[in-house]
């Protein structure tokens, strides 16, 4: 972390403005003892609409995929159209004790229905998210065990009905939402496409953690040891993840998911990822970050500094959409990853209640992806206006318009990966959410 970021993280840290502070360890994780029901049916809708301009890729001498449509132009998880309506997500589940004779033990289950990364590479329909239990027979820590979300980034860890915006930052998206391939995409002739569901920030295995209040402080921890194989039902190799997770948070006041207060928080993870196809082999895949958030009446802020080894998402062969054929018929565009590579990003999210009902956010974010290299570093920085209207506790409408930028930074302007970044557009999004 250089000393530019450091300092936007601590600046952050001592300037008074409002994000989510809650404790999503002990939110997802654990029901109030005595006074939760049995069986608790919830869930959430979320139909948007989003939209860039159809930009294609540039015509360059050379260039395979000239004039071919550009995939960061088209609407996921299709591909197919720059503009399109969709069920980003579709969620039921329920939670509860469920066990009379002994209130210390929890459960969560929830399944997905909508139409994304989880269920289009699943084979569509339902797709399981989270089965847990958790047993707060241990003083100081308490045990969960099933697939769950890890203990991480805050973008990933919260609930995504309570997210400002419609879509993550970049680093998030890249970084963190896990894809799965079998090789690295050195195949000219494999689009090298996603072999499973995308991770979903989620892991299966066994987690240690608990809260521990002091005044008017809120300290967690977590531990937690899984197949490091995102949202599957069993591991894929003989190696585990391991992460790490401390917050430590000073409340103001309510609960849930909107509590008021500010907080910090650090985590890591580690692990390995075998390739079975181009570029076989066992390799690391390491995450770690620290960041705030404060959540106090009309205001709200948020920063995270993430830094990434190992496994890096590195986009499609010339921006092209994986599986499409070049002009000359001979080589298909495919996902690629670095297996050995490095990035790192970073955000601040702000955001205002004009009214009581309404609420203006502005969120930057930056990326910079195979910084181990000069000629394959990627920057791609984000400025995202938005809008939040509530029309009750339950629903609200979400207005993003993204300006998108992308370059690499260590090449000429007419350079060809500077061409294809061009090509970039920005995008609407619109977003209605329904918690019922």
């Amino acid at each position: 972390m250089n000393i530019k970021k450091i300092t936007l993280l601590a600046g952050l840290s001592l300037f008074s403005t409002q994000t989510y502070a809650a404790n999503w360890l002990s939110l997802q994780g654990t029901e109030p003892e005595g006074q939760a029901p049995r069986a608790k049916i919830w869930g959430f809708v979320q139909p948007e609409y989003q939209s860039t301009s159809g930009t294609n890729l540039p015509t360059v001498a050379g260039f395979g995929f000239s004039g071919q449509e550009a995939v960061f132009n088209q609407i996921r998880p299709d591909n197919k159209t720059d503009n399109s309506f969709n069920i980003r997500r579709a969620r039921i589940g329920v939670r509860g004790t469920g066990f009379p004779l002994d209130p210390k033990v929890n459960y969560f289950l929830l399944t997905e229905l909508g139409n994304n990364g989880i269920t289009k590479f699943a084979g569509g329909g339902a797709h399981i998210t989270d089965a847990s239990i958790t047993l707060n027979h241990i003083p100081g820590a308490k045990i969960r065990v099933g697939l769950f979300k890890t203990p991480s980034s805050e973008e990933g860890l919260q609930a995504i009905h309570v997210f400002n915006y419609i879509n993550f930052t970049s680093g998030t998206d890249q970084l963190l939402l896990e894809r799965y391939t079998s090789g690295d995409g050195s195949d000219t002739q494999s689009a090298n496409g996603p072999i499973q569901s995308v991770g979903a920030f989620r892991d299966q295995g066994v987690q240690v953690f608990d809260t521990f209040k002091v005044n008017n402080w809120e300290h967690s921890y977590a531990v937690m040891y899984g197949n490091g194989n995102g949202i599957n039902t069993g591991d894929n190799d003989d190696n585990k993840d391991t992460y790490l997770y401390w917050s430590s948070e000073l409340v103001y006041g309510g609960k849930g998911g909107r509590r008021q207060g500010m907080k910090l928080f650090a985590w890591a993870n580690s692990g390995k990822r075998t390739l079975t196809a181009a570029g076989a082999g066992e390799y690391d895949r390491d995450r770690s970050g620290l960041g705030i958030t404060y959540l106090k009446g009309k205001y709200r802020a948020a920063a995270e500094y993430v830094n990434a080894e190992g496994m890096i998402f590195n986009g499609s062969d010339g921006g092209a959409i994986p599986g499409s054929r070049n002009n000359a018929d001979t080589v298909t565009a495919s996902l690629n990853v670095l297996p050995n590579g490095e990035a790192d990003s970073y955000y601040v999210d702000f955001g205002y209640k004009v009214i009581p009902n309404l609420e203006l956010d502005l969120r930057y974010d930056v990326l910079n992806r195979g910084t181990e290299t000069s000629a394959g570093e990627r920057t791609f920085d984000t400025v995202t206006l938005g809008a939040q209207y509530f029309l009750n506790k339950k629903s609200r409408i979400t207005v993003n318009y993204e300006l998108r930028n992308q370059e690499a930074p260590n090449l000429a302007s007419t350079a060809t990966p500077n061409l294809i970044a061009d090509s970039l557009d920005d995008r609407l999004s619109i977003q209605l959410l329904t918690i019922f």
